[in-house]
């Protein structure tokens, strides 16, 4: 591969150059912040904004999701570049003249920014659209948080016409200092699963249990037992969590209640890990409220499969950041047990998420995503638009 592209010298110049532009789109998103599949506001800026560079648009996608595709000046390979556009239900903690105007709501994964800064990007290659051949299509998807948005835009024909070949995404790192950008191939993410046990006994007096069956008993003790399948039936290299979340019983302090519900979350990076704790799970519930005269039913779903970057994409960011930012700007990434719904779009195209650092060389800690306090510092954002531009003129190449 080739340690430079004709277009990477001036590219994080150009980057620089719109900075401007891309902090006022990504402060403007965060005072508005819009819950998974009512992001309006959002998708409406985006599509502005790409009609003015005189993208192909189309909106409306899974609902709110926006595509644009930019043409190159000869045909070629099609990379497509991902943004999500939803908030969180957290209320903001931050005193910042931008911040969220809407109670209970905050942009605290960075979605802003990465909608910002793909914006910046599309601007970059519009610039550029003589220098390659191909097409780059923008994908803004709602609902990464929990509602798998990347999956109904694919569903809604994202990965068509034209056809995608390539495909790149990045989020935002607290974890690492601005000017740092990680990535690495294989796992990235985890899958998310999630189960629902309802634990269904004989309710009765606090004071005569005997003449009961308790399901809080039951329910503590299968919490328990749950620890076991990955302590004692998953391999130490086989990475996996098992979380009870919720555990809702009862409601006075004298009654034994009839019924108790424990919801929770499975993580892991391999999909045979997944089927093996999703089959010891049921078994466990019935099997310990069989043994303690009660019964369970059990509601298990698949959300999102695990992020898995490919080998030549990942290294093609890798020598992308090194090329753009110097060798000491790459950081091998590490694999996490959040989720991320891009995986969708890499269980049927090659392609690779990687890491932008966004944490001030002034925050003695990291302030971290899903929390009220969760920040960036904004001078990454130009970093994140030149390697992800760099990305796509690379793979066209």
């Amino acid at each position: 591969m080739p340690s430079t592209t004709a277009q990477e010298p001036g590219l994080l110049a150009a980057a620089q150059a719109l900075a401007a532009g891309v902090v006022d789109d990504r402060r403007a998103i965060h005072q508005h912040p819009e819950l998974m599949y009512q992001e309006q506001r959002t998708a409406a800026l985006v599509a502005g904004r790409l009609r003015d560079l005189g993208l192909e648009v189309r909106t409306g996608v899974a609902g709110t999701g926006v595509v644009g595709v930019l043409r190159g000046s000869g045909s070629g390979k099609t990379v497509l570049l991902r943004a999500d556009m939803d908030a969180l239900p957290i209320q903001e903690r931050n005193d910042l003249p931008f911040a969220s105007e809407h109670p209970g709501l905050m942009h605290a994964c960075g979605h802003d920014a990465h909608t910002a800064m793909l914006l910046g990007v599309a601007r970059l290659l519009a610039e550029r659209r003589d220098q390659f051949a191909g097409a780059v299509k923008f994908m803004f998807q709602p609902a990464e948080e929990g509602g798998a948005g990347a999956m109904r835009m694919i569903d809604d024909g994202l990965l068509d016409d034209p056809a995608v070949d390539g495909a790149f995404a990045l989020h935002v790192s607290p974890a690492h200092k601005t000017g740092q950008v990680a990535v690495t191939a294989g796992p990235r993410n985890a899958s998310a699963d999630e189960f629902t046990i309802t634990i269904r006994g004989k309710g009765g007096h606090a004071a005569r249990p005997e003449a009961t069956v308790d399901t809080i008993v039951v329910a503590a003790h299968l919490t328990t037992m749950l620890q076991t399948l990955v302590s004692r039936e998953t391999a130490a290299s086989d990475q996996a969590v098992v979380t009870v979340g919720s555990f809702v019983a009862g409601a006075a302090h004298n009654v034994i209640p009839d019924r108790v519900v424990m919801k929770g979350t499975v993580r892991t990076y391999r999909r045979r890990v997944q089927r093996h704790l999703e089959r010891r799970i049921a078994e466990l519930a019935h099997g310990v409220a069989s043994a303690m005269r009660a019964t369970a039913d059990v509601e298990y779903h698949t959300l999102y499969p695990p992020v898995v970057n490919h080998e030549a994409e990942a290294h093609l960011v890798e020598h992308t950041i090194r090329a753009l930012l110097g060798p000491d700007a790459y950081v091998k990434d590490t694999a996490r047990m959040a989720s991320e719904d891009f995986s969708f779009v890499l269980q049927r195209v090659p392609g690779a998420m990687f890491s932008l650092g966004v944490r001030h060389p002034d925050w003695e800690r990291p302030r971290s995503v899903h929390t009220p306090d969760f920040d960036l510092d904004e001078a990454a954002l130009p970093i994140g638009v030149a390697v992800m531009a760099g990305a796509a003129l690379r793979f066209l190449a």
